[in-house]
């Protein structure tokens, strides 16, 4: 009876968290989607369209760092509900901007719940699963970003939005209507008072001499994976026009890059719950190098592009997925969502970089094919980063249960 009942308990769970989760790769794409008919609107320079579009970026930042504290601190539940509340409502008032200054207000508040929800969903999802199908847990959870994000492109090819206005209330309305349904079904995973009490403070745990080693290679991974994964979702339109392409092509070519990516999430969570991990995210790294120069070296052909846009999603959110799996196993549960949280902060900073960088790289007069292999570098760092954690992870004993049947197996 218990074990059904944690059964239950966990599949219920998933099911909330991955509908979080493609409600979070919505919104991060809604700003993109708007963006043809907002600029005209607003009668926005290119220069004020990148403040609009970073300001959630920036928002991101401080979100997961706050996210995570507040996971630690009063559990992973209220974490969550109070993100999907922050983003939803502020998504929805996005809608009512009546000047650009308050359109990057508001779109800043909104990265601040988008960013706070991440940690708890990372955490919710570890602490769900067994231990021995943690990576898979995360990774099924992480494929509703660009399952999401999918959407989103599909609403923008199809003209489904009447204007502007419409998406951001589409993505306001979501998280704020799953909020009920969550607190009364998901439980409060907080974190005991004793095993609070036993611990040290969550930085000195997290920068000790036994933790920073993993705590420097998370966040080195998740800034150049990230940085990669961004300037792509940014400039990759862009630079598949410049080489020749039609903007209903480059479209389709976006959507099967995220389409592709929710498969990739979903093989690296049986990746890192296999016993070649290791080995597994090697080949995931080169695949995503060997893509990114297939796709660099490309002829205008919507063929070999679609091809190499379908194996860049799936490495490039595959390497993500990796991240997202192996943060919540570099630390204990009472400081999780913390580490979790500055990880993905980190990765966040990239984000705001990467865009920044393929702009800077466009502007220098450098042509689509150069722009894609002058980041086979940073995606090289970024995956040497995250195969020595892997390694040095890798022989970690799987210990416990699941925090859901403790629960069950306690009432």
């Amino acid at each position: 009876m218990q074990g059904s009942a944690a059964k239950t308990g966990a599949s219920r769970i998933f099911l909330l968290i991955f509908l979080a989760a493609m409600i979070e790769g919505f919104d991060l794409q809604a700003a993109g989607v708007a963006a043809p008919k907002l600029a005209p609107y607003f009668k926005l320079t290119p220069a004020e369209m990148g403040l609009f579009f970073s300001s959630a970026t920036f928002g991101l930042i401080f979100g997961a760092i706050f996210g995570g504290f507040v996971s630690d601190r009063f559990g992973r539940r209220l974490g969550l509900a109070l993100s999907l509340i922050v983003f939803g409502i502020f998504s929805m008032a996005t809608a009512a901007a009546g000047s650009i200054e308050s359109l990057v207000v508001l779109r800043f508040l909104t990265g601040l719940g988008l960013g706070g929800a991440l940690p708890n969903l990372v955490s919710i999802a570890a602490e769900a699963a067994k231990p021995e199908r943690r990576g898979w847990a995360v990774s099924l959870m992480y494929a509703g970003v660009p399952l999401g994000g999918g959407v989103a492109s599909v609403i923008a090819m199809a003209g489904l939005h009447d204007d502007w206005r419409s998406i951001f209330i589409a993505g306001g309305i979501m998280p704020v209507l799953l909020v009920g349904p969550l607190l009364a079904l998901l439980p409060p995973l907080t974190i005991d008072k004793a095993e609070k009490e036993a611990s040290t403070g969550a930085w000195k745990q997290l920068f000790s001499q036994t933790a920073i080693a993993r705590t420097l290679l998370l966040w080195i991974g998740f800034f150049f994976s990230i940085l990669v994964l961004y300037l792509l979702l940014n400039w990759l339109p862009t630079l598949l026009v410049t080489r020749g392409l039609g903007r209903e092509q480059a479209g389709v070519i976006q959507l099967v890059f995220n389409v592709a990516g929710a498969c990739g999430s979903l093989l690296a969570g049986w990746s890192l719950d296999s016993d070649r991990k290791v080995l597994n995210g090697a080949i995931c790294f080169a695949l995503l190098v060997g893509s990114l120069i297939l796709m660099g070296l490309a002829p205008a052909s919507m063929a070999i592009n679609t091809l190499a846009g379908a194996m860049v999603g799936v490495s490039i959110m595959a390497a993500q997925a990796l991240l997202y799996g192996i943060a919540p196993q570099c630390y204990t549960t009472d400081v999780r969502g913390t580490g979790v949280g500055l990880a993905v902060a980190a990765g966040r900073i990239g984000s705001v970089v990467g865009p920044l960088l393929g702009g800077g790289l466009v502007a220098s007069g450098r042509s689509p094919s150069e722009v894609l292999m002058a980041i086979v570098p940073v995606a090289l760092i970024g995956g040497i980063a995250t195969l020595v954690l892997m390694a040095r992870i890798s022989g970690q004993p799987k210990q416990g249960r699941s925090r859901v049947a403790t629960a069950a197996a306690k009432s």
